[in-house]
């Protein structure tokens, strides 16, 4: 016997330990108690393990069978104490990951301890499923998945359409992506709870539009003064998103062009959280906002509005492009911008990754579309009220002004 099959098989006898010592502490005492322990986990991953060295699959298989078999007149004795099948299950998976263990120690391992841990985070677990997960969360992940693992595999990736300039996957990803960082936006309200407020709220809504948050602290600071700081921070964290959103759209559109605004971006996000950190330390005095219903956690119909905007951004662009050059290109991207900052600048990716501009040469179209985003949010901010607008307006001024200079600093080296 090698070195190697022995530590395969140490791996094989941790992972059965691991489980059982877990399983051991809920099996109770007395004649109810439940009949897979420690022992019989080290034991059940050992046999798959020696299972495998003795003939390969078909005496793993022979071996699952038997234990299933006596895992099911076990669970047929006590069915009416404890109708439950996690132990069982667990009992059989425990010996095939002993099995794995002879092939693919690391890998075993690894699903031995999240297995462990699953089991350990038994009342955890179902705490968030019934308690803290709400119904209308529990659709979105389910909206989400579908998105993300049955519609996405489907769809084409390939460019279509009018002057080629549309690539369904890529918008189809575009909708995943929002969804997606939407979600996170919305798990990390839950978890930090109504301390941070306003801030946090902004953070959160910036991943759906980073405009109408922006209208929304407004009216929260004209209707209470003493919330003024937290919600300025709230607005001026949302921008952060923008640049933050802006990034990874690029990534799944275009590298190339990630690439070239990718100090612009990164002066534009450290302008914003620098500014909105210290309207946040101001305002953490003030009393937080009572807490409200969790809410969606995302919004599809603003997903596939987005999308269906850069769809039309995109086919508008390329004819720009086409017909008057790179100058109705900067022109056509700005005035998509001071609706929509995000579809404007993956138009522009967009025609870089299919090979009918440099990425160089999208800097100055994607700034100009920021530029123009960047109007249309001082327009509102000021709206929403004079005291709030010059809280939030000259973090907007300075941002855009950082993306600038680092368009400049990277066009001069």
């Amino acid at each position: 016997m090698t070195h190697s099959t022995l530590v395969d098989l140490a791996v094989a006898l941790g992972i059965g330990l691991l489980v059982g010592i877990e399983r051991e502490r809920r099996k109770g005492d007395g004649p109810h108690r439940r009949p897979a322990g420690v022992r019989t986990f080290a034991v059940g991953s050992l046999v798959g393990a020696v299972s495998w060295i003795m003939g390969g699959a078909p005496v793993l298989a022979a071996a699952v069978l038997g234990v299933a078999l006596l895992v099911a007149v076990a669970y047929w004795r006590r069915r009416e104490d404890d109708p439950g099948l996690t132990t069982e299950v667990a009992l059989l998976l425990t010996v095939l990951l002993g099995a794995l263990a002879m092939s693919d120690s690391l890998l075993a391992a690894g699903l031995g301890a999240a297995l462990a841990g699953l089991l350990f985070a038994r009342d955890r677990i179902h705490h968030f499923a019934r308690t803290l997960l709400t119904e209308r969360e529990l659709v979105d992940a389910l909206v989400l998945a579908a998105a993300a693992l049955i519609v996405l595999p489907l769809i084409p990736d390939r460019y279509v359409g009018p002057f080629e300039a549309v690539n369904p996957r890529t918008l189809w990803l575009i909708v995943v992506l929002v969804m997606s960082m939407g979600a996170v936006g919305h798990v990390a309200r839950r978890l930090l709870g109504p301390r941070f407020g306003l801030p946090v709220t902004g953070l959160a809504g910036g991943f759906v539009s980073s405009v109408a948050t922006i209208v929304s602290m407004g009216q929260v600071a004209k209707q209470d003064e003493h919330l003024l700081a937290p919600a300025a921070a709230g607005a001026v964290l949302s921008t952060v998103v923008t640049a933050g959103l802006m990034a990874a759209l690029l990534a799944v559109t275009s590298p190339p062009a990630l690439a070239a605004l990718a100090l612009p971006l990164i002066l534009f996000g450290a302008v914003a959280t620098a500014y909105s950190i210290v309207l946040t330390l101001r305002g953490l005095r003030a009393q937080p906002p009572a807490a409200s219903a969790p809410g969606r956690a995302f919004s599809l119909v603003t997903a596939l509005v987005l999308t269906a905007t850069i769809s039309v951004m995109l086919l508008g662009a390329a004819a720009v492009e086409a017909w008057l050059g790179q100058t109705g290109l900067i022109v056509a991207a700005a005035l998509g911008g001071f609706s929509d900052a995000h579809a404007a600048g993956v138009s522009v990716a967009s025609l870089v990754d299919a090979g009918k501009l440099e990425a160089h040469a999208a800097v100055v179209p994607i700034l100009a579309v920021m530029s123009a985003n960047t109007i249309t949010k001082i327009v509102v901010a000021f709206g929403a009220g004079v005291r709030f607008g010059r809280l939030v307006v000259p973090a907007l001024v300075l941002m855009l002004a950082a993306a600038w200079l680092g368009a400049w600093l990277e066009r001069a080296t």
